[in-house]
């Protein structure tokens, strides 16, 4: 199966990853193009979420190049996490990491600290459209929302940075289905506004429904990878992650 067509935003070659003595990630290859959703599923502790925290900064390589930028790809493996960010590169971290005793509207502000505040006021009014439960809520404390409230805040956060690519790590975790079904059509409906997204995410079945290429992590190692549609018509796939 081919990788991607061009243009390559993202570009990660022989990535290996770990803690102490042990790897976690073994040498992988993936690549997201712009304007696309690309999904990593896996089971719990494949190594999906070690691999995000190095595409952000959090999380040093012990060998491998991250490339990104379509025109003029430069390798950031390595990069500190705040010169990442100011790449465009945002990650809404598992577990959604809210800051509880802040308002939501403070909240917010932090995803666009570095943005003079007219540009700000714009950028938190368009995230208040897309989510007008937050901006039923902007003077609440985050630790009183519930959990998909959470999500949706930390989705506008990182929303407010305008990145240029957006990680989503476990966005349904811990949701109800009416909820994770919620979130996963405002993902939809980010990508369908040309956001670059690469989705990490156990729940395969909503993964692959609105992704547009997908890749199969199996203990640090690339399983499979392929069209979202025919990954998720997989039969190895569709009896491991899919319940079928």
């Amino acid at each position: 199966m081919t990788e991607p067509a061009s243009p390559e935003l993202l570009a990660v070659e022989g990535l290996r990853l770990g803690y102490g003595r042990a790897d976690v990630v073994h040498g992988i290859g993936l690549s997201v193009r712009r304007g696309s959703i690309v999904s990593l599923i896996g089971s719990n502790g494949a190594g999906k979420t070690t691999i995000l925290r190095s595409l952000s900064g959090l999380m040093k390589p012990r060998a491998g190049r991250v490339l990104f930028g379509d025109e003029s790809p430069v390798d950031i493996a390595g990069e500190a996490a705040h010169r990442i960010a100011r790449r465009g590169i945002v990650q809404v971290p598992e577990g959604r990491q809210v800051f509880a005793n802040m308002t939501v509207a403070e909240n917010l502000r932090l995803g666009a600290y570095h943005v003079p505040g007219p540009e700000a006021a714009r950028r938190q009014a368009a995230v208040e459209a897309r989510f007008p439960r937050l901006a039923e809520r902007l003077r609440q404390q985050a630790g009183y929302l519930s959990g998909g409230e959470q999500q949706m805040l930390a989705m506008g956060r990182a929303l407010m940075a305008e990145p240029v690519l957006l990680l989503l790590d476990e966005p349904s975790m811990g949701l109800a289905p009416l909820i994770v079904d919620e979130i996963f059509s405002i993902i939809a409906s980010l990508r369908a506004e040309g956001r670059t997204i690469l989705l990490v995410e156990q729940n395969a079945s909503a993964a692959l429904a609105i992704a547009d290429y997908a890749y199969v992590l199996e203990t640090g190692r690339i399983r499979l990878q392929g069209h979202a549609a025919e990954i998720a018509r997989n039969p190895e796939v569709t009896a491991a992650y899919l319940g079928v």
